[in-house]
């Protein structure tokens, strides 16, 4: 067991600024179609390129680094402290995390976080204390208020739109710009039965070393639409070409063509608004769509992350429920089964 000062937290359990647990999750009331974040949002953002990514989008990172330190030091940017643990089943490791007993104030933190608000936009507009840099006309990058993990990024949109309308265009292009420069995974969760707190439209990001997703993929060649027969949920693996990631436009328009093949696949309905709710993971070699059914299984909230590898639960006695269940179990208890 370890105790970490950040460490990962599933989104669906993460801050009042990104996507709290399935168990206390609610949309939040939508603002009218036309609010816009304003510019002075993010005045102090980075230089936006024609393309749509930082004129130097390998600096994204430096940025959120500066954006931290300052964050941190005047109490904006509230980590919360968890401890660690791991659950393996069937050659699949889980890390599981959970809020120290004796962290009381990161408990308070999380109470916070899941507190549903329905008249309260964390987005619209975000702090500027915790706003990175800007993604072309119609994106942010906001650092999460209460992050378990180091660089933990959201990309929401400036002007709201609902977390269940189909991702668009200027969605992918932003997601493949973070991705495309340092790696890592993106990802989302479409609706609240998927993880999301939060109604105004955010896609997020994390560091590689948050993620397993590999470990669940099968062998796969770009453009390839598979699925892993050892894991009992329905979901889709498009491979990606890893040479496109260094065209911004090129991998934009890959990964959104992935997403139409995966959801042909499982048979949603990519252009539905609002879409049936669903997690999207999407790395330089793979993107995998889950379907989902349920918000949480047992109390225990689950989003776009538990297909990584990583849980939370907020409290250390709900381990041994996983445990018993074991965790391929509980993925398949809020999913569609895996046909065939």
């Amino acid at each position: 067991m370890t105790s970490t000062p950040a460490a990962h937290l599933p989104a669906s359990a993460v801050p009042a600024n990104a996507d709290a647990p399935a168990s206390t999750a609610s949309a939040a009331q939508s603002p009218p179609a036309a609010a816009l974040i304003p510019d002075s949002a993010c005045d102090a953002a980075s230089p936006v390129s024609p393309s749509g990514a930082p004129d130097t989008a390998r600096d994204l990172l430096a940025r959120a680094d500066q954006v931290i330190a300052v964050a941190l030091a005047d109490g904006a940017l509230q980590p919360i402290r968890t401890e660690l643990d791991w659950l393996e089943q069937d050659g699949l490791r889980f890390s599981v995390r959970w809020v120290s007993s004796l962290a009381l104030k990161d408990r308070a933190r999380v109470d916070t976080v899941t507190a549903r608000r329905p008249d309260f936009n964390p987005f619209l507009p975000p702090e500027p204390a915790l706003t990175v840099a800007a993604l072309g006309d119609d994106h942010l990058v906001v650092l999460n208020k209460f992050p378990v993990i180091d660089r933990h990024l959201l990309i929401v949109t400036r002007r709201f739109a609902d977390q269940r309308a189909p991702l668009d265009e200027a969605d992918f292009a932003a997601l493949a710009a973070v991705v495309g420069a340092h790696g890592g995974l993106g990802f989302y969760n479409g609706g609240r039965i998927a993880g999301a707190s939060q109604a105004h439209k955010h896609l997020q990001w994390v560091p590689a070393q948050a993620s397993a997703l590999g470990d669940f993929l099968p062998a796969l060649r770009p453009g390839e639409v598979l699925d892993n027969p050892a894991l009992p949920w329905a979901h889709a693996v498009v491979g990606l070409d890893e040479a496109a990631w260094p065209h911004p436009a090129k991998a934009a328009a890959a990964v959104h063509a992935a997403f139409r093949l995966a959801c042909a696949r499982l048979e949603l309905p990519c252009a539905a608004d609002p879409m049936p709710p669903y997690n999207l993971l999407v790395c330089r070699s793979a993107l995998l769509l889950v379907p989902r059914t349920r918000e949480k299984w047992d109390d225990v909230s689950l989003n776009s992350l538990a297909w990584a590898g990583s849980l939370f639960v907020r409290d250390r006695s709900q381990i041994d429920g996983l445990r018993r269940s074991g965790p391929l179990a509980v993925l398949a208890a809020v999913c569609r089964p895996r046909s065939g």
